[in-house]
Order: structure tokens, then C-alpha cells, then sequence
């Protein structure tokens, strides 16, 4: 039997309010939704491989498909990327530094505030970017929520205009900035009643600054950690485990624990059932949403109101293709609020303007009137900004809607899954691949992220962190990450102890430090944002083939060393 939220969420996802259903995870959906979704998909991944170059592998790097041709087989196999000419647009506009400086951002997920146009107006007219900083409160996180207020009148707009974008209700939730998204996981951990509700259990395939500082405070306040296993090859989620892990102990549904999920892998790309939050809730356990992952428009359409999370975790940064500063949002239903535990945290900041910061006592020496003046000075800047404030790339986004949004990544992303899956090896009769995918191959409701590796013509890695700086070089930015709890079955037993290394970092417990040996696999990540175009995506593909050539990474080296360059170390 289907319950009456689960049908309503099945129906909504359908039709495309969220991003990913992927029923079969947690239970059969409805049999004519299934089929008709099943449908879409097959002929999506079908159309793929059917369109761009069937039946060729391509051996040499100087023999791959120009851009100009490339992009036509692309168009043929997507015509509806046409539809998506408004954000050319919108990039051309308001973002033409990343044209000018000719880079290509694909290290990092997230959404921006503004635009780079706004950063350029000096001329003191609305709509110009107002600059801000951000200074730290010495605050608990249950103190902050309950008696913070709205805060500036900067802050109270930028907070209402997120919370809008993420169509969030204020009667319902309430919202802190915080550093970044690490300090936003920490202050849920050192806030959470692990006391009475002592498990934790998390769903990430990879490893998470933000997640270990989450596990580390948790596991110092007596709570047990849990983590969702994924299957190898394709890292998808081990279902029956999971759900083991969060129906045990069926007749004490109360205070469970805190069950962290995320929707989407930030770096592999595989996209999860938000079904798991509602089979969590029904079991007891109060649900952190991890939302910062999703794409732009994604965040305000997930049935959110179906769904209502205990905490819901994203983050902003100011201008894409700049340094990602900005700060993390800590949203907190009211409802929870009175559970949490008023300790000490660190981590909730202050919006303000960034002209008008005043400075520390210690390190100012004016009067006390002259410093009275200052805070006035201060206060009537931030009226002023809070009245001219445009947040233009949430507006653009907001604009283009989620159809045309999605699409757009879904094309480009399953494109440059096909293309690196044609680089072949020469002269090997076997014909080994240059290049190994970890997670979803083409698929249609596959992320926007890829997690891969770059083996050389004798099947041996090429360490994603030279890949990283080699890229670099070509003006392509790119991260490393490091997936893990990888299960493998009887099938793959003994690719176990060939894949897996060993990942050794110092942590923090009581008093000492303590060392956690983990095993996973490194890898080069990549992400493409809403403004990635074909040309980021075919610039990727074409740097990545170059790895054909045998001498490449010698090449490389050598060319760095002549230039009085520091020598890349492998």
C-alpha cells in the first residue's frame, strides 16, 4: 500500500517538481508512472549513444572531432539544447569574465548571489552589487534561533530573499547564516539531543570536510555513527542495508537519532530518493536535508512542504568564477527548535556590508562619540543597501525556471559521459580505456558531477591530483575528492583489495587525536554549474584525450622544468 504523501510525491516528481524519483530504491512506485518514466529514460540513454560518433572509439588526441563538429552531433542528439540559448545569453551579459579570462570553472558546486555585471557598476545606481563581509557571533545556535530576531536590515533582506528562491515558508522555518557549510554541520551536532536520540546516520559515497566535522563533534557527545554502504560498480545506494539501519528496532520510533541525507552526491553524481527522508521520518528519526548539491532551481523543488526536514543545510557563494567566499544557510524547523541543547557553538556570522565594518575596540581609537557616529553611519548604509539589494543570479535563475535548467545540465553532463567513455588506448588488444567513470554511466536523471580516474597505456592511475594541476595549466579547473564505503558483492570480491587504498587523517577527540584509516578510491571530480556551456564541457573532453599520448605527463613535466617552473611532483 502506498501512502496518501508517498502518491502525492510520486505524482509531483513526475511531473517534474523534483529532481529524481528513483522509487526502485525504497519500494515498487506506481506501475503506470514507472512505465512511463522507464520509457523516457531508455530513449534518453538510447538517443545518447546512438548520436555522437556509434562505434568509434577515438585512439589520438589530434584525431578527436573538432569543437564546431562536435557540437552539431551534440545538437542532433539533444535539439532541445536550443531552448536553452537564454542562458548563453544571461552568461554573455552579466558573466563575461569567463570569456575574457578564458577559464573554465568545473571545481565546485553551488549557487551564486549576483552576477559578475553587478560587481562591475561603480556609478552608485540601483542594482549594484552590494559588497559584504561577514563577522562572527559568539552565540549558541538555539540562543541565535529563538531570540536572534531578523537581524540588519541587510541580513533580514538577503535572508528573505533566500528563503523565497528556496520557497521556504518563514512561519515554518527559521534560518542562521554560518561561516560556511562545515560550521553549519557542526553547530546541528553540537546542538542535537544525542543524549536521548544517541544514533547518527548518514548517506554520503564520498568523503566531506563538512560531514567529519558533523561526525567527529557527534561521536564526542556520545552519539553512534552509522553510513550508507554503495554498491560497486555504479556506487548505488545498498537498499536493503539502509533500510535495515533505519527500521531497526521497529517498536522504538521514538527519538531515533539524526538521519543526513543528501539528495544528490555532490561528487559522483548519483542522485538518491527523497522517499528514504519519508521512511526515515516514519521510523522515528529527526532528518537533516543536505541541499547543497542540487542545482539552482532544484532547491525549491523538491516537495518541500511534503517532506518538512527537521534541517536543511545549503550555501551561497557571491559571484561564480570568482574565489567561492559567501556563507552557509542553516535552516531549523520551529517545530524543532525547543529539542536542540543550548550549547556553546561557534560558527554563526553576521552579514555586513563590506566598507562599513567597524572595526574591533582594541584595534580603533576613536572616541566614544566618534564611534556612536561610526554605528550610525553603519546602520543608515545598511538601510540604504538593503533597499538597492538585487541578488540578480538567484533572479536569473528563478527566470529561466526549472525545465530549462535541468535540461541544460542533463545534456552536457551525459554528453561528456559519452565522450570520455570513446578515448581508447592505442595499440592494445583490448582496447583499454583511458578514462574509468565511478558511479552513474549515461543516465537520465543522473547529477551534474562526475567522479573519474585517468589510467596511462599500462593501466596504471595517473594521480588525480596531477591531473588536477596539469588541468590547471589548460585553464580548467577541476577537484579532487575521495569516495568511500564502497561495498563490493560476491560478484566483485576480488576487485576489493585491487580498487580500494587507504586514507589516513588525524581527528580530533577528547583531549587527544586519534588517526581514522579509511578505504576508498581517489579521484578527479568535476561539476558543472547552470552557466556550463558546450564549449567547458568539450574543452574537458579535449584535455582529458590529450592523456592518449604516452609522453603526455613527461612532456608536461619537462616543458614545466624548462620554464624555470617548480617541478610537478607525482
Amino acid at each position: 500500500m502506498h501512502s496518501p504523501r508517498l502518491r502525492e510525491a510520486t505524482q509531483a516528481c513526475f511531473q517534474g517538481c523534483c529532481p529524481n524519483p528513483n522509487l526502485d530504491e525504497v519500494e515498487q512506485p506506481i506501475a503506470k508512472t514507472r512505465s512511463t518514466s522507464s520509457v523516457c529514460r531508455h530513449n534518453f540513454a538510447a538517443t545518447t549513444a546512438s548520436s555522437f560518433f556509434p562505434n568509434t572509439h577515438f585512439t589520438n588526441h589530434e584525431s578527436i572531432p573538432s569543437l564546431q563538429e562536435s557540437f552539431l552531433h551534440f545538437i542532433k542528439a539533444y535539439p532541445n539544447y536550443s531552448d536553452t540559448a537564454p542562458i548563453d545569453q544571461i552568461r554573455a551579459r552579466e558573466y563575461s569574465h569567463l570569456s575574457i579570462s578564458d577559464h573554465v570553472c568545473l571545481d565546485y558546486i553551488g549557487v551564486g548571489l549576483f552576477s559578475q555585471s553587478q560587481m562591475n557598476k561603480s556609478d552608485g545606481q540601483s542594482g549594484n552589487l552590494p559588497l559584504f563581509g561577514v563577522t562572527f557571533k559568539s552565540v549558541s545556535l538555539k540562543s541565535q534561533l529563538l531570540h536572534g530576531g531578523e537581524g540588519s536590515p541587510l541580513e533580514s533582506a538577503i535572508k528573505k530573499r533566500i528563503m523565497e528562491f528556496l520557497n521556504i515558508s518563514q512561519d515554518d522555518y527559521s534560518m542562521v547564516f554560518t561561516a560556511n557549510r562545515s560550521a553549519a554541520f557542526k553547530l546541528v551536532a553540537q546542538s542535537y539531543p544525542f543524549q536521548s536520540s544517541r544514533k547518527l546516520l548518514t548517506v554520503y559515497d564520498h568523503e566531506s570536510e563538512a560531514l567529519d566535522s558533523m561526525v567527529n563533534m557527534s561521536e564526542k557527545r556520545g552519539a553512534r555513527v552509522m553510513a550508507a554502504e554503495f554498491k560497486w560498480p555504479r556506487l548505488r545506494i545498498h537498499s536493503a542495508k539502509l533500510r535495515k539501519m533505519i527500521v531497526r528496532d521497529n517498536k522504538k520510533k521514538k527519538n531515533r537519532g539524526l538521519f543526513v541525507f543528501p539528495l544528490q552526491s555532490r561528487t559522483s553524481g548519483a542522485s538518491y530518493s527523497y522517499q528514504w527522508m519519508t521512511m526515515a521520518q516514519e521510523n522515528g528519526w529527526h532528518v537533516l536535508l543536505d541541499a547543497c548539491a542540487l542545482g539552482p532551481k532544484e532547491m525549491d523543488s523538491f516537495a518541500l512542504s511534503l517532506f518538512q526536514p527537521d534541517f536543511l543545510i545549503c550555501s551561497f557563494y557571491k559571484i561564480f568564477g570568482e574565489n567561492p567566499t559567501g556563507f552557509g544557510c542553516l535552516i531549523v524547523k520551529k517545530s524543532t527548535v525547543p529539542l536542540l541543547e543550548a550549547s556553546g557553538g561557534s560558527g554563526i556570522v553576521s552579514i555586513t556590508p563590506e566598507n562599513n565594518l567597524l572595526r574591533s575596540s582594541e584595534d580603533n581609537s576613536g572616541t566614544d562619540t566618534e564611534l556612536e557616529q561610526i554605528a550610525k553611519n553603519q546602520e543608515s548604509a545598511e538601510n540604504e543597501t538593503s533597499d538597492i539589494i538585487q541578488c540578480r543570479c538567484l533572479d536569473h535563475v528563478d527566470s529561466l525556471g526549472l525545465r530549462l535548467v535541468n535540461s541544460r545540465g542533463r545534456y552536457l553532463i551525459n554528453w561528456l559521459v559519452s565522450a570520455v567513455t570513446k578515448l581508447r588506448h592505442p595499440n592494445r588488444l583490448d582496447h583499454f580505456a583511458l578514462v574509468t567513470i565511478y558511479g552513474p554511466k549515461v543516465k537520465f536523471d543522473r547529477g551534474p558531477a562526475l567522479a573519474f580516474n585517468i589510467h596511462d597505456w599500462k593501466g596504471e592511475r595517473v594521480e588525480p591530483a596531477l591531473v588536477q594541476k596539469l588541468a590547471d595549466r589548460s585553464k580548467i579547473s577541476i577537484g579532487v575528492g575521495f569516495l568511500h564505503h564502497i561495498w563490493f558483492s560476491e560478484k566483485y570480491e576480488g576487485h576489493n583489495s585491487i580498487i580500494l587504498e587507504r586514507n589516513v587523517k588525524e581527528t580530533e577527540t577528547v583531549g587527544t587525536k586519534s588517526r581514522k584509516d579509511k578505504q576508498g578510491i581517489t579521484v578527479a571530480t568535476v561539476a558543472l554549474t547552470f552557466l556550463a556551456n558546450f564549449e567547458d564541457a568539450y574543452r574537458l573532453w579535449a584535455f582529458i584525450a590529450q592523456f592518449l599520448d604516452a609522453d603526455f605527463v613527461e612532456k608536461e613535466r619537462w616543458r614545466y622544468t624548462a620554464l624555470n617552473q617548480k617541478t610537478i611532483e607525482v
